[in-house]
């Protein structure tokens, strides 16, 4: 027999800032709470790249609840104007967050979650089975454990799922081959890594944040240590994402970044590619060749001596293969998700607000939350992440009524184009500025709301007073990794 459902906690996997935040708000509600890090320690991806400076001042970075909870412990914010690296969001607020004793007391270590299913029925069973609890296949230090819950938040990301570096999204031939010079994410080439990018030629893929943090860390080893060589691979022939609105954006670091990125191409300081869909990679002595196809036909890069994978994460979705899901059928989102953050038609960044009717699944109790909501899309922000376990959280309280009023304001690019061209003004195809004529989706339907006073497609408009949640005016990062 199956115990009762009221008797079982809510299961949170994953102890970065949005598994937190999920446990910080249901705690806030007196639901019982149980958290599964995989890590060793809280906040395990984040470390990984805890050398990169996020874009968003600290001020976004922290959550309403998890705010309260440290406050009563005597927590004080870091100066909210401030930028941060994710070794410092870990050192001044995931750890402390995670010490104290309310969220200590339920996070368990080392805990990686391998499968999750419902109590004595598989995917196929349908009587019944919304009374039955929720079961989870743990790996821990110990062996296997099966525990029950009433309900599960996964918010384990996707920062260890990389994309691979092939074109079609399946691997190069011969990538595997080459496992011990490439490095998927974000490596510390200024400090832990350099002496493996130091004097040696580095090919980095990828038109995202990462590989924009990457190439500018490359140019500054470049520029001390004789012999370094940085070239530049994108699959798009068509860069506006990656270098943004430069002032038009509100997050003015993120511009720079973008702004930066685009100097350093222009400057010869970075070799650039484009269009080049990766096939296969080899070896000729000097080091790796990459071999891809163009519009022009094969094309050859290198040899050169490591390659950095920035291409993206996708979601894990062998752990959920016994639940009911629905998932959007090419981005692996959640589906009523899919088609407001799809990077073939967006590109504001922003989504408008949704909570636990957009996160839910038609496994009742199931939510999935953060970067892992957004599946293959590259535009998550933490706001979003922190807004969404809000809702969640209520929902699960059974406060249907602070659920629904789900409330969020994104701070814009500066692009809001979906037709972009290889060289942009970014005076022009703004978020909150008139549509090009080309537009559609986000730009249009965006300009059309604000020239009536309204919000577009989550590109804000100026916010009126009272218009922030408590959550959305206290949170945003990179991502959830």
């Amino acid at each position: 027999m199956s115990p009762s459902l009221d008797s079982l906690p809510i299961a949170v996997i994953g102890g970065g800032p949005v598994g937190l935040a999920a446990a910080a708000h249901l705690l806030s509600r007196n639901l019982p709470v149980k958290l599964y890090e995989a890590g060793s320690a809280v906040g395990a991806n984040v470390r990984s790249w805890g050398h990169v400076r996020v874009f968003t001042p600290w001020h976004y970075c922290i959550d309403s609840a998890a705010a309260a909870l440290l406050e009563r412990h005597g927590w004080r914010p870091p100066p909210a104007d401030l930028f941060p690296t994710g070794s410092e969001i870990v050192a001044r607020y995931i750890e402390p967050l995670a010490n104290t004793p309310e969220l200590a007391a339920i996070i368990e270590m080392g805990a990686r979650v391998t499968a999750i299913s419902r109590h004595g029925s598989d995917k196929v069973v349908s009587k019944g089975r919304a009374e039955q609890p929720f079961a989870l296949v743990l790996e821990t230090a110990g062996g296997l454990r099966r525990d029950l819950a009433r309900a599960v938040i996964d918010a384990s990301g996707t920062w260890l799922t990389p994309n691979p570096l092939g074109g079609n999204g399946l691997p190069a031939t011969d990538e595997a081959a080459f496992a011990d010079r490439i490095a998927y994410g974000i490596p510390d080439v200024l400090g832990r890594d350099r002496m493996l990018y130091a004097g040696r030629a580095t090919l980095v893929v990828g038109a995202g944040h990462s590989a924009a943090n990457v190439l500018i860390d490359l140019a500054r080893l470049a520029a001390t240590a004789p012999g370094t060589k940085v070239l530049w691979a994108t699959r798009s022939d068509n860069l506006a994402r990656i270098f943004g609105g430069g002032g038009a954006d509100q997050l003015p670091a993120r511009g720079e970044l973008g702004a930066e990125t685009r100097q350093l191409v222009e400057s010869g300081a970075v070799s650039l590619t484009t269009g080049l869909s990766i096939i296969a990679l080899r070896e000729d002595g000097a080091g790796i060749i990459v071999e891809g196809e163009t519009a022009d036909g094969l094309a050859v890069i290198g040899p050169v001596d490591r390659i950095i994978a920035a291409t993206g994460q996708r979601p894990d979705l062998s752990l959920t293969r016994e639940l009911r899901l629905d998932l959007d059928p090419w981005l692996e989102s959640t589906r009523a998700l899919g088609p407001l953050i799809d990077p073939n038609v967006h590109s504001c960044g922003s989504v408008p607000p949704h909570g636990h009717r957009a996160l839910a699944h038609p496994e009742p109790g199931f939510y999935t939350v953060g970067i892992k909501s957004y599946g293959r899309a590259p535009t998550f922000l933490l706001l979003t992440g922190y807004e969404q376990v809000r809702s969640v959280a209520a929902a699960l309280a059974g406060d249907m009524a602070a659920a629904d009023d789900v409330r969020l304001v994104l701070p814009e690019t500066g692009v809001c184009t979906t037709q972009f061209a290889a060289e942009i003004d970014v005076g022009e195809g703004r978020c909150g500025g008139p549509a090009p004529a080309e537009a559609v989706a986000c730009c249009a339907a965006d300009a059309e709301a604000k020239a009536e006073g309204k919000v577009g497609c989550g590109c804000a408009s100026p916010a009126t007073p009272g218009h922030l949640s408590e959550a959305a005016s206290r949170s945003l990062a990179t991502s959830d990794a």
